[in-house]
């Protein structure tokens, strides 16, 4: 039998089964800001629990995530207590890093900033997950300058940092960045002062031109100029001009002369119905060159464009050192300049796009997003989502022009919405048995329930009991009351023949479950064996931001 054991990551614990409670979210509407209608989401929470809040509703919708975790180096730091050992770093990532994927659109992206403490071990985690062929590059930033050292009892300085970058599945293209060379590269003129020989070279119209019969004119590049090329090293072998200069006119200059033209028709793919080649122009010289007009099929375009490749280097100490104050707000550990965002967001995403940030910090990530047009979800666990990103998020959408603002034009606008976790659904007793929480209410009970059974959370405006639907004819009912016999039929007499309900309560009468399209289930009975149920801490250790003195 073939093996199918797979190469991945292994460490203790990777094993252990969690099945994450997805909890709904609430809204504070006194948090949220600017236009009210607006899809961006500021979320306040553990974000392990949150993106499972959000995987019901958002799974293949997102197009680019973007997040900065802790990076686990064992230092102090003011923000994140990051030395959690080896092993749990890893699953706690892990677990993070498959809901990501989820939450991708097949054609979206994935960025992750690390440092080399955990970087080699996240990339091997990365390609099980996304798969190796998915990896894409690896970005290196350089976050601070040779002479700005960290610790004066440190061996090796960290100047560089990393973001890996995945796509969710093949055909996934990045967006590159379009150069417009206009036709300033099409600036030579051919003035031919009198005429040539007339013959026939490799089966083609051939004049030769001695050279007081011609000169070569350079000077502003416009539709009728040519673009000058060395017929030299692999353009000899990589389009007919070069392989006819190769196989025709290497060499003619012996019988030819120095310094003739050559005035070949039949060839080429430019507007003219021939093309100039010139041979060596003095004693000792074997190189010529070709000159050709702008291709027909760029004729009709602004200009001739070409794409460029993405860098993987970039040096933004300058923007690390100075990004401090950046959105108003002061994160001293681990702030990411906006310009750093603006190149990653404009690279994998478009306008009207979904950004996600599941490790917040100050905002970066979101406020870029926003200055750029794109929705965005961000995830802050600890008072700086009320300190930091609230407060900046804000200045944003009344037209801050700090960081990228002015390079994009950037004018203010837009809104978020704020919302916080749940508590869990379940919670044990002064008896030690599970019950609903008394923190929700029938309206959060019902949201909850549809959540846990996947449905959509929709109450119709008329009928009571289609609280939610999975299908267009699937519909659920959450209730507190008693369900009885007389209950359920008054129901089923309201139900078409093709629909189907199911009613989840917390008491009701035996015999009710009769009607092939009426299910019955008991709360909280049914959630028992269907995820870790009271558990609020699924974090990296996060902690309080502390009050700094000025001078610290």
């Amino acid at each position: 039998m073939p093996n199918k054991q797979k190469l991945e990551l292994t460490w203790i614990g990777k094993d252990k089964e969690e099945i994450i409670e997805p909890r709904i979210l609430i809204e504070d509407p006194e948090k949220g800001y600017g236009d009210k209608s607006s899809g961006n989401m500021l979320i306040h929470g553990d974000n392990l629990l949150a993106l499972k809040a959000l995987e019901a509703d958002y799974a293949g919708r997102i197009k680019c995530i973007y997040i900065d975790p802790p990076y686990n180096i064992n230092v102090a730091n003011p923000y994140y207590k990051d030395d959690l050992p080896h092993s749990d770093w890893l699953s706690l990532m892990y677990k993070r890093l498959t809901i990501l994927r989820n939450l991708l659109l097949p054609n979206g992206f994935f960025c992750c900033h690390i440092d080399d403490t955990e970087g080699h071990y996240l990339k091997v985690l990365l390609d099980e997950i996304f798969g190796r062929n998915n990896y894409l590059n690896t970005l290196y930033i350089r976050v601070r300058y040779p002479d700005k050292t960290l610790k004066s009892d440190m061996d090796f300085h960290k100047e560089i940092e990393q973001v890996h970058v995945y796509r969710k599945e093949y055909g996934a293209n990045p967006n590159l960045i379009i150069q417009e060379n206009g036709f300033e590269k099409f600036c030579y003129y051919v003035n031919e002062i009198g005429h040539g020989e007339l013959t026939e070279i490799g089966g083609k119209k051939v004049e030769i031109i001695k050279q007081e019969n011609y000169e070569i004119v350079k000077k502003e590049g416009s539709l009728k100029g040519l673009k000058e090329i060395w017929a030299t090293g692999t353009i000899l072998d990589g389009n007919s001009s070069g392989r006819y200069f190769r196989d025709y006119l290497t060499g003619r200059n012996i019988n030819d002369g120095y310094g003739v033209i050559y005035k070949v028709y039949g060839i080429g793919n430019d507007q003219f119905d021939f093309r100039y080649f010139t041979g060596p122009k003095r004693v000792g010289a074997t190189k010529g060159k070709y000159y050709q007009g702008i291709p027909i099929d760029k004729l009709n375009e602004d200009g001739v464009k070409r794409t460029l490749p993405i860098n993987n280097f970039y040096d933004f100490a300058g923007n690390f050192g100075n990004c401090r104050q950046e959105g108003g707000v002061e994160f001293r550990a681990g702030k990411k300049p906006e310009i750093l965002l603006n190149t990653i967001i404009n690279y994998f995403s478009d306008e009207g796009d979904i950004v996600l940030d599941s490790f917040l910090g100050s905002g970066t990530t979101a406020a870029v997003a926003h200055k750029m047009n794109r929705k965005w979800i961000g995830i802050e666990l600890g008072d700086h989502c009320y300190t930091h990103c609230i407060p900046r998020l804000k200045v944003v959408v009344d037209g801050e022009q700090g960081g990228i603002s002015k390079a994009v034009n950037w004018k203010g606008g837009g809104g978020f919405k704020f919302y916080e976790l749940a508590p869990s659904l379940l919670k044990k007793d002064k008896y030690g048995n599970w019950v609903i929480s008394e923190k929700y209410n029938p309206e959060k009970l019902a949201t909850a329930m549809a959540k846990h059974e996947g449905f959509k959370y929709c109450p119709d405006t008329e009928i009571y009991w289609k609280q939610g639907y999975s299908t267009e004819k699937s519909y659920i009912f959450t209730t507190t009351a008693h369900v009885t016999a007389e209950y359920i039929e008054a129901i089923y007499n309201e139900l078409k023949r093709d629909e189907a309900l199911l009613i989840c309560a917390s008491t009701f009468d035996s015999y009710t479950n009769c009607y092939k399209n009426i299910n019955i289930k008991k709360i909280p009975q049914i959630l028992f064996d269907r995820c870790e149920f009271g558990k609020d801490n699924y974090n990296l250790n996060i902690i309080d931001v502390p009050k700094m003195e000025e001078d610290e």
